[in-house]
């Protein structure tokens, strides 16, 4: 039952029903509008926990480590990016899908499953914590800001379905909670680590939330229409691709740096992943409803493929304790 979890993920099943729920069952008209405030409003509270969970000590211990931190950065807002632009050759996907491939790349690195997987490799998972904490915390800029440099000429174009009002979004959905939920932090710190589990599923419940909302403007604009089975099939595999790019690199990034064994899996897990549950409050800020959904595709492949492959890796590295294993890799 436990690999059929690793290989499953049950929050991605979550989200597979809920494209199905929208894919046969629309919000349309006032539903529509009604389901599109909740989502708004998920959107504020996912910042405003993801605020009040960062603790000052995680922040300024990013200064520590530096090489292994800005290695990790790099990887995921430098070599990421590069990428993405060169995704946008492959005419056969459809712009806005391509659009969607370089918006992946643009996001921050996951938080838990970066750290849980650094854990079972036997990594330094308090170095995992604090990448994986810089990482969103630099990535509610950095990805706006790459988004509006970057995607402005890729995909066609797809960079002008960027609303005008974006920034004004960024502020008052993303950047304000934050730092409203981190100034809280004195008062309801106890309260967020004691309620640990439940506030996880008021996460993924915002998260479900938003996802409902923006297949269901894209299925009304016949989004299943527009996509075929080979469409999504090529989009798997360069996923698959990419994510194979990013894991090779990182490994020769660790060795030419002379990581230690711990530091080089924290390079390797948290430079190698994206973040969903980042990705999609982002997405519905920066984009219109009916660009959405198919702008998620490609993010919600990529998340079950990356876990997937990171969690054999995390085995693997995990079973060879001490061992030469990542120079074998």
């Amino acid at each position: 039952m436990s690999r059929l979890r690793e290989i499953a993920d049950p929050f991605l099943m979550l989200l597979i029903a809920m494209v199905a729920l929208a894919s046969f069952m629309p919000a349309r008209g006032e539903g529509a509008h009604v389901v599109g405030i909740f989502a708004d409003a998920g959107i504020v509270l996912l910042f405003f926990l993801h605020g009040a969970k960062l603790s000052r000590d995680a922040i300024w211990n990013g200064a520590k480590a530096w090489k292994l931190h800005l290695a990790t950065l790099g990887t995921t807002f430098a070599l990421f990016p590069l990428i993405g632009l060169a995704t946008q050759q492959v005419e056969a996907i459809p712009v806005q899908m391509r659009a969607g491939l370089l918006f992946l790349t643009l996001l921050p690195s996951t938080v838990q499953s970066s750290i849980a997987f650094t854990a079972i490799a036997r990594g330094n998972v308090a170095a995992a914590v604090v990448s994986a904490s810089f990482s969103n915390l630099l990535g509610i800029v950095l990805t706006p800001l790459l988004v509006a440099l970057l995607m402005q000429k890729a995909a066609g174009g797809a960079g002008s379905l960027i609303s005008l009002s974006a920034i004004e979004g960024i502020v008052l959905q993303l950047l304000l909670p934050f730092l409203l939920g981190h100034l809280a932090r004195p008062w309801i710190g106890g309260f967020v680590s004691r309620h640990k589990a439940m506030l996880g599923r008021v996460d993924r419940g915002s998260i479900l939330l938003i996802v409902y909302s923006a297949f269901s403007a894209a299925v009304v604009e016949g989004l299943w229409h527009k996509v075929s089975r080979g469409e999504l099939m090529l989009m798997a595999l360069l996923s698959i691709a990419i994510l194979a790019v990013v894991l090779l690199f990182t490994w020769g990034l660790g060795k030419l740096l002379g990581l230690s064994r711990e530091d080089a899996v924290v390079l390797q897990f948290c430079g190698s992943k994206k973040s969903l549950a980042t990705g999609v409050p982002i997405a519905g800020v920066l984009f219109p409803a009916s660009a959405v959904g198919p702008i998620l595709l490609p993010v919600m492949l990529f998340h079950q493929i990356q876990l997937m492959v990171c969690a054999g890796l995390a085995r693997r590295y995990g079973s060879r304790e001490g061992s030469s294993e990542l120079k074998e890799f």
